[in-house]
């Protein structure tokens, strides 16, 4: 029998053994000493009694707490990480006694004995293993000829200098000697084995030391009469025990249902992996405020910690608009009186969970987080750590588990503040201490190493608070996190003032913000004819530029005069029809000169048209012309078969031209004025039938004054006429052309179907401005290389939507150096209403480019959902006011009441706001960002995701030419996202052709991977040869395949074929409790977590002899993958064998 072993599983199970008069004692868990264990002590007790005098440590194991189970993995997978060294630091002008210090932490040390443990690993477990006699890892540093900016820089790098728990001490002392006089002195833990109380505890027990050793006398603290053992195993009894159920019952309770996933917004896009990189942006509440908080606390039966938490969810609540937020709140640990005096980790975490659904006030709410509070913390002896894994939710590395914001409100006692701001000394300002009968000073450096994406973390000091607002840097930039401070502290004065307001009212924003949001950035307000109509804008061009080609189509063309004259005449018939201000006039008709002539005609007779695209089924046309009460239809010859029947009489104006060819070619007199309408266009309805948005003449105006204003191309430039009729686009490509005096370029429609031939069109035509959607200016983009000459473009405008600057727009925008691109946003309900504009360098511009300012007396707000202002880079809604609103929806007065609502921030009760159903957010510069749809937001297992932003990401990869993300849910009702792709076939760009698309998609996604978290990576890619389209060129997403079956990815089972493969998979399979387990199993998706993680490193290590980190199991987390990692790592152990015996053979 190995006795070594046999007493350290003795250990390992809580049983203690010593030497005691020559007589073998023991004591710990008296379960395991069986009779067989008994008897066996009995039969080696010599050979015992000699080990334990020879090796005092060999018994000396013992199991992990949960916390430190937790950290030590944290430390195994990143052992170079300095996250959790825990560091004070304190500076003495004096002179000192440098071996009466070290003599103090020799006995701290010896009076603690986690700060003489070390934690290897016992079989595939962590263990910590006491040592009776452990040097102090005390180092002296000359530090006389340093700067005071290099000895700040050097006790940093001395405080993340990272612990090797395995065998380092995990305690440490590095002191600094400046002169004689003049020394700082950092004492840096590792946090396995330390807290806050532990630091409160060593802070008071370093003085009496120090006292002690420098008068030579014996010490007095309190005896010990527990260890970190004791705690341990009463953890470990409690959680299996019945009270231990219960308390998992309780939170299991809590933490029911989908959890959510704090979505606060972020400067940079978050890390695939999560990094500990952190700052601290420290606050103060006034006196009065503080006091004013208490008042309420007291009068509402509370504690100033349930108000301040509440506050803080309020914020959270504020910033993601989510209504579910989990805040996490770390808690002493020390329930039991026992374990007061000993320094380790007790430290735990409590979860506070809040519901905000309904827009409670405050008062309400705070109720509830009180009742909260309270049950967590009666229930907060069960390990947070053991929640988590009992939970079993989908592990995210980007992410904290469970929450990613945590609060707590820590009080300075008047009778030991000294020693808590020694405690303290990384987070606060310089602060004179007296540390046995030394006064020294607090030496302040940044120590802010963030385990969540935000941490408030307020203190109580006399008659006020103050705080730090914790941060990663990776995701937020100080700017970003100084704004919440300050709409934190705005808020808790909107709380006491009136607790009786709701939580989605408060107020958050101080005056100068609040005017920034709703007045600066709106300061749009610019002259424009309000006086004048449509037809108004034409007839002054045609006096300035009567013989300049105003529309050509193929070998037709036609003048100012020309057209103008044409129109006259059909006008004055349409007038002797009927037509009168605000009549609607049909118009459906293929593209051609008749067309442009017909809606000119329309609107000089004083009418309104109405777009019928001729490719609509006949039952929704039917629908239009009868829901628009249209009397009046204008088509062409062709079409009149294939239109429903309809009562309304109809003018063909390819055939009928007899009609009015004798009517007079003189302008018109017209009774028509701005308020009167312009066209009704059909849009697609939520209902499944379409909705007619009625325009005003002077809504229009004032875009087309805006667009002459801003347009670059000059009189007489081409502009293409792309979109259909029936889309609103067409009315800014034909009008805006026609009253600048350009020359209107119709295509038909096959031509604008294909790309390649549309920009030999282009070309052929000296077409000068464009107005495209994103997919037909891709679509045009990828062709670019295949065209020796592209079109001389000055101005290119997309609309409709989210603009992506892809590899082949780069491209392509690198040979029109003079042309710049329009970024412009705008519904059916408002036209056009913000542009950005992207000049110069292409390969600079953004990937997703904002949609820029409001354009000329247009308004912008980006609203909560109880239309309060959000704070700058947070999501809302996006609410459109001023000049270039539609009247409402045709005929629907109720639905146009829904969402043409009141302007709330202005008086006049005229004044309308219309919500788009868009999210949006501002950015610092007034540009507003394009989110996407809030009905595209899509919500897969706790994580609210932004389609868009994947879109993105996936058309930025060389293969991929458009892409579509859609979350579709399978027979069990789970969620998946899955990716619809167009691949590339040749451009300068695309990958091997020969390459097989299942490897291709493979690449993709390991692209997606190093760039996007696990979460938001598609589960299924389908690759299509187009996208399927609407007539307007947006993606139909209705008509996208059903992706089952059609994923390019297979999942489906792969045994595993090399000898390491193989090895691989009976390691995972034993280990996870399964079966089988096929090569592109992940090893999370079969139920892995972090602590089964550590399992299989160590089994892999022995298998295969070779060192491995738990990270590299992170990264490769497939069998597939991971085989390939070992077999490269064996290859270039190969290798370097290989080397040195070549160079010991040279040396030979």
């Amino acid at each position: 029998m190995n006795l070594v072993e046999f007493l350290q599983d003795l250990s390992q199970k809580g049983v203690r053994l010593w030497s005691e008069g020559g007589k073998l004692r023991s004591g710990g868990s008296q379960e395991v000493l069986t009779p067989e264990v008994i008897a066996l002590l009995k039969e080696h007790k010599t050979e015992i009694l000699h080990l334990l005098s020879k090796l005092p440590d060999i018994s000396q194991i013992y199991p992990l707490s949960y916390g430190q189970k937790g950290l030590w993995f944290l430390w195994k997978l990143s052992p170079d990480n300095h996250n959790y060294n825990v560091s004070t630091a304190m500076r003495m002008y004096c002179q000192v006694d440098i071996i009466a210090w070290q003599q103090t932490f020799q006995e701290l040390k010896k009076r603690h004995p986690l700060l003489r443990t070390t934690f290897p690993e016992w079989g595939d477990r962590p263990v910590q293993q006491v040592h009776e006699n452990q040097e102090l890892d005390f180092l002296q540093i000359d530090a006389s000829t340093w700067s005071e900016e290099e000895l700040h820089k050097k006790v940093v790098e001395a405080h993340r200098y990272p612990f090797d728990l395995e065998t380092d001490s995990v305690i440490r002392v590095r002191w600094f000697t400046v002169s004689n006089q003049n020394h700082v002195m950092l004492l840096t833990f590792h946090h396995i084995v330390f807290d806050g109380w532990s630091g409160n505890l060593i802070a008071k027990e370093i003085p009496q030391l120090y006292q002690a050793i420098c008068k030579g006398e014996e010490y007095c603290l309190s005896p010990l009469n527990y260890s970190y053992q004791d705690y341990v195993r009463w953890q470990k009894e409690l959680v299996e025990g019945e009270k231990g159920e219960k308390l998992w019952e309780y939170w299991q309770q809590k933490l029911a249902g989908d959890l959510p996933v704090l979505n606060l917004p972020t400067d940079r896009p978050r890390p695939p992996i999560q990094t500990d990189n952190g700052a601290a942006y420290p606050f103060k509440l006034s006196e009065k405020l503080t006091q004013q908080l208490k008042e309420l606390a007291k009068q509402e039966g509370v504690t100033p910690n349930m108000v301040l938490l509440a506050a803080f969810q309020i914020l959270l609540y504020r910033y993601t608009g989510q209504e579910d937020i989990l805040v996490g709140s770390p808690t002493a640990g020390r329930t039991r009186p026992e374990f007061a005096s000993i320094v380790g980790h007790f430290v735990d975490s409590v979860v506070m969970r809040a519901d905000l659904s309904g827009n409670p006030c405050f008062r309400d709410f705070l109720s509830q987080v009180r009742q909260t509070v309270l049950g967590s913390l009666a229930h907060q002896d069960y390990p947070f750590a053991l929640i988590v894994e009992r939970l079993q939710q989908e592990r995210d590395p980007s992410r904290s588990p469970l929450f990613q914001a945590s609060f707590v409100l820590q009080k300075l006692l008047a009778e030991s503040q000294d020693t808590q701001k020694l405690a303290y000394s990384g987070t606060k300002e310089k602060a004179l201490i007296n540390l046995g009968g030394l006064e020294v000073e607090t030496f302040v450096f940044d120590q802010f190493e963030s385990q969540f994406d935000v941490f408030m973390q307020m203190l109580e000091e006399n008659s006020y608070l103050f705080g730090f607002l914790k941060y990663n840097t990776d995701l937020f930039d100080e700017q970003t996190i100084a704004g919440m401070v300050a709409h934190f502290q705005t808020l808790v004065e909107g709380i006491v003032s009136n607790p009786e307001q709701r939580v989605g009212e408060l107020p958050i924003f101080s005056e100068t913000e609040k005017q920034q949001l709703l007045v600066t950035w709106n300061d749009t307000k610019t002259d424009y004819p309000t006086d004048k109509c449509i037809y108004q804008l034409f007839e002054e061009q045609v006096e300035k530029t009567p013989n300049a080609v105003a529309v050509v189509y193929e070998q037709q063309s036609l003048t100012y005069s020309q057209l103008n004259r044409k129109a006259n005449q059909l006008a004055h018939y349409l007038q002797k029809l009927g037509v009168v201000p605000d009549t609607l006039v049909g118009i459906c008709i293929e593209r051609s000169i008749e067309m442009v002539v017909g809606l000119l005609a329309i609107l000089k007779a004083g009418g309104a048209y109405v777009p019928l695209d001729p490719s609509y089924p006949s039952e929704r046309l039917a629908y239009m012309v009868s829901d628009a009460q249209v009397s009046l239809l204008l088509t062409q010859e062709s079409l009149v078969t294939l239109l429903p029947e309809l009562d309304a009489q109809i003018v063909c104006l390819d055939s009928n031209e007899n009609l009015w060819s004798d009517h007079s070619q003189d302008n018109l007199s017209s009774e028509v004025i701005p308020s009167n309408l312009g066209y009704v266009i059909y849009t697609s309805g939520s209902t499944g039938k379409p909705k007619g948005v009625a325009m005003s003449q002077g809504s229009l105006v004032n875009l087309l004054q805006w667009q002459q204003q801003e347009t670059i191309v000059g009189q007489g430039a081409k502009t293409l006429q792309f979109a259909p009729i029936s889309f609103d686009v067409s009315f800014q490509e034909i009008f805006s052309t026609w009253c600048s005096g350009g020359t209107l370029v119709l295509v038909s429609s096959e031509l604008r179907l294909d790309p390649l031939a549309l920009m030999e069109f282009l070309t052929h035509n000296q077409v000068e401005r464009l107005f495209l959607p994103f997919v037909a200016l891709q679509q045009l983009a990828s062709m670019a290389y295949q065209c020796q000459n592209l079109p001389p473009l000055r101005e290119i405008v997309t609309a409709g939507e989210q603009l992506q600057v892809t590899l082949d727009l780069v491209e392509m925008m690198k040979r029109l150096p003079q042309c710049r691109l329009q970024n412009q946003y705008g519904p059916s309900e408002s036209h056009v209403v913000s542009a950005y504009t992207l000049e110069g360098d292409a390969e600079k511009w953004p990937k997703l480019p904002p949609i820029g300012r409001p354009i000329a007396n247009a308004k912008l707000y980006v609203l909560s959902r109880e239309q309060q202002p959000v704070p700058v880079g947070v999501p809302g809604e996006l609410y459109i006011g001023g000049a270039g609103l539609a009247n409402g929806y045709l005929n629907r007065l109720e639905l146009t009441s829904q969402k043409f609502i009141s302007n709330p921030f202005e008086n006049s009760k005229a004044s309308k706001l219309y919500k788009t159903g868009d999210l949006a957010r501002y950015l610092a510069d007034g540009n507003i960002e394009f989110l996407g749809r809030i009905d595209h937001q899509v919500k897969i297992r706790g994580y609210r995701i932004e389609t868009g932003e994947i879109e993105a990401t996936i058309t930025q990869y060389a293969i991929v030419k458009e892409t579509v993300v859609l979350a579709t849910e399978n027979n069990q009702g789970n969620k998946h996202l899955v990716a619809y792709l167009v691949l590339e076939t040749e451009t300068p760009a695309s990958s091997n052709p020969e390459v097989s698309e299942t490897e291709q998609i493979r690449k993709l996604k390991q692209y997606l991977k190093e760039r996007l978290p696990e979460y938001m990576i598609p589960s299924g890619f389908v690759v299509l040869s187009q996208l399927p389209l609407t007539p307007s060129g947006k993606v139909n997403r209705k008509a996208l395949p059903v992706p089952d079956n059609l994923s390019s990815v297979s999942t489906e089972f792969v045994a595993p074929e090399t000898e390491t493969e193989k090895v691989l998979a009976e390691i995972w399979a034993e280990v996870l409790g399964i079966e089988k387990v096929g090569i592109h199993d992940n090893f999370f998706d079969l139920g892995g977590h972090s602590l089964i993680a550590t399992q299989v490193v160590s089994r892999v290590r022995k298998a295969f002899a070779m060192e491995i980190s738990v990270s590299t199991l992170f990264e490769n987390s497939t069998i597939a993958k991971l085989a390939e990692n070992l077999v490269e790592q064996q290859l270039e152990q190969v290798d370097s064998n290989i080397l040195e015996q070549i160079l010991a053979e040279v040396d030979g």
